[in-house]
């Protein structure tokens, strides 16, 4: 179980209070003053960004990252402009999966696959420390990995077809990616377990439409989750998928569902830790939920850290947006002020813990 620090928190205001709750995606190798990016960390108190190497929108490889040295100089400027500690997020699992590619001078590693197949936690160990220490160095405090999806169906198309499983064996999926998580606290790097309650049985890929696992999901899709999170692991958020499963919630899919996130992931695994949303501009849950009904519902599941990619789509107004809807949810008392107050000292507690500094 993670502990929440009693000591005081980064900001006061409500407005700040959110701002730590959200984490967005920008265009540009630099930061420019006046820019929304700028004006987000700035006046906005943003909790965290994401960085990715291609603009899925304009279809170019022209996003965040062109090297080593202009990517350090990135983070450098978004850490100074940020009003409190900054999460600094990036995707790197490794195989098909990465940001830091091998045309921008970064090394590869092996793909969950791959290393699932090798099965040793040495070399899975080895493979992670490429990933993370790079991160480290370039000032990338947070990787959303590992993957912990079960390969169900290896024919899915954005798990199986992509080697982001270790294994369908849950005992592997779990043995690997503690190996991989031990290797990033080394280094100072929190990661992130994904895709909550389970991805890996899914037919089709919730960035382009809902995912249904209903009649092929399987409570093993659990065990990676009741066997890491039982254990000492102190700098690991979890990420939701935005699966549908009416075994689990026959009315919300998980990232907007009180009894999956609440309900399990809270109550019956007894987690205390963070929980970041996968991108809420996936297809998945901005093709069937409005912006106002996707938040109420997600923060009051138990998310802490709401994303917006800005990759699939670009708006550069998506954090004050954002702001504006919570404000508007906690003062009609749709969502408590004591719900936000709860995820903002999760996030404070994480960032204190994991030595995320500015």
């Amino acid at each position: 179980m993670f502990l929440l620090f009693a000591t005081p928190l980064f900001a006061q205001t409500l407005d700040d209070k959110i701002g730590q709750m959200l984490m967005v995606g920008f265009r540009g190798f630099t930061i420019e003053d006046g820019s929304a990016i700028a004006n987000d960390l700035a006046k906005r108190n943003l909790g965290g960004v994401i960085l990715f190497e291609r603009d899925g929108a304009l279809k170019t490889h022209d996003r965040n990252i062109d090297g080593k040295r202009q990517l350090k100089k990135l983070t450098k400027a978004l850490r100074k402009k940020a009003k409190t500690p900054l999460l600094i997020a990036i995707d790197q699992e490794g195989g098909k999966v990465r940001r830091l590619k091998k045309n921008r001078k970064f090394k590869e590693a092996l793909s969950h696959a791959q290393l699932g197949r090798i099965d040793s936690e040495r070399r899975t160990r080895r493979e992670a420390r490429k990933l993370a220490k790079p991160l480290s160095k370039l000032g990338i405090n947070l990787n959303f990995a590992p993957v912990v999806d079960v390969n169900l169906n290896p024919n899915n198309p954005i798990i199986g077809k992509l080697d982001r499983s270790f294994s369908k064996d849950p005992a592997v999926v779990a043995k690997h990616a503690r190996a991989f998580i031990e290797a990033h606290e080394k280094r100072k790097v929190i990661t992130a377990i994904k895709h909550f309650p389970g991805h890996g049985s899914a037919h089709n890929d919730s960035h382009h439409g809902m995912a249904d696992v209903t009649g092929a999901w399987n409570d093993i899709e659990l065990t990676p989750y009741r066997e890491l999170l039982r254990g000492d692991l102190q700098c690991t958020m979890v990420m939701t998928a935005h699966i549908f499963n009416a075994k689990l919630d026959d009315k919300w899919p998980a990232t907007l569902s009180k009894k999956i996130i609440d309900g399990i992931l809270r109550k019956q695994m007894d987690f205390d830790g963070v929980v970041v949303s996968d991108d809420m501009q996936m297809k998945a849950i901005s093709g069937f939920f409005g912006l106002e009904e996707s938040l109420e519902r997600s923060i009051n599941a138990g998310v802490d850290i709401v994303m917006f990619g800005n990759n699939l789509g670009y708006d550069p107004e998506a954090m004050p947006k954002a702001v504006t809807i919570i404000k508007k949810l906690v003062r009609s008392g749709k969502i408590s002020e004591k719900r936000i107050d709860q995820s903002y000292r999760r996030i404070t507690a994480l960032k204190r813990r994991c030595g995320v500094r500015r």
